[in-house]
């Protein structure tokens, strides 16, 4: 038998490189995923690869959330997906860009578990809850406003569902991972003056790869991390410990 046999496992944002590394791993330990994402089309790629059953909805819809997640019968959840809003000083902050930014890492996490933690106690069988945060709820990063603030909210409500859920034996921790180089971050960080700075601050002195990351999500889903429960987890090459 294998590791999660038997497991459903809805993983958000499974059309990004975290959320498809993610899924890639857990298919290959025998997990049943359900691959969510916005869109059909960000789900084709993930979905042709390794069969993951796709779910689209929008985070930032209560109504769409419920719908498509209300009933599921689920043993773990990872909340992957998110928007990386702007680089901006809080000073220069689009307060329009900050609120989209908590509607979907925060809000949209929330009402991910508000709905899925419903079936997670009507099974019975426990269950695990991985929240994607970031390093940038650890410490201050410049111009980070939005989406640290947005991920900080997002680790608080990792602990409180930790506190909560407990008792019927759902455990809900937090990854939180430096700088993943991707198309998407590297316009900022692939900037010398900005990426190497950084680096050179970092003990292992690289940039963390999808798999860096999926690797302890999957750990945290798994039984062999069964007594870790409320936990914010650095995967940042010990930038953190300084």
């Amino acid at each position: 038998m294998t590791e999660f046999e038997g497991r459903t496992i809805l993983v958000t944002g499974a059309g990004g490189g975290i959320g498809g590394a993610t899924v890639r791993q857990l298919v290959a330990k025998g997990a049943d995923v359900i691959a969510a994402g916005r869109t059909a089309e960000s789900l084709e790629k993930i979905v042709a690869e390794t069969a993951a059953r796709p779910l689209v909805f929008d985070l930032e819809s209560e109504e769409s959330i419920k719908n498509a997640v209300d009933g599921l019968d689920l043993w773990g959840v990872v909340n992957c997906a998110g928007f990386g809003g702007e680089i901006a000083s809080p000073q220069d902050t689009d307060i329009d860009v900050f609120d989209k930014v908590i509607a979907i890492n925060a809000r949209g996490a929330l009402l991910v578990i508000k709905y899925a933690a419903r079936t997670l106690i009507r099974l019975g069988r426990g269950g695990s809850i991985v929240n994607v945060s970031s390093q940038a709820s650890l410490v201050a990063l410049t111009s980070h406003v939005s989406y640290g603030s947005s991920k900080a909210a997002l680790d608080n409500i990792t602990r409180v569902s930790a506190l909560e859920l407990g008792r019927y034996g759902i455990r809900v921790n937090s990854v939180n991972p430096t700088v993943v180089m991707t198309d998407m971050s590297n316009f900022y960080w692939g900037r010398d003056d900005i990426g190497k700075p950084f680096l050179e601050q970092m003990p292992l002195g690289r940039w963390a790869t999808e798999d860096d990351v999926a690797g302890p999500i999957v750990f945290l889903l798994s039984d062999a991390s069964a007594m870790i429960s409320g936990v914010s987890l650095p995967i940042d090459g010990g930038y953190t410990s300084r």
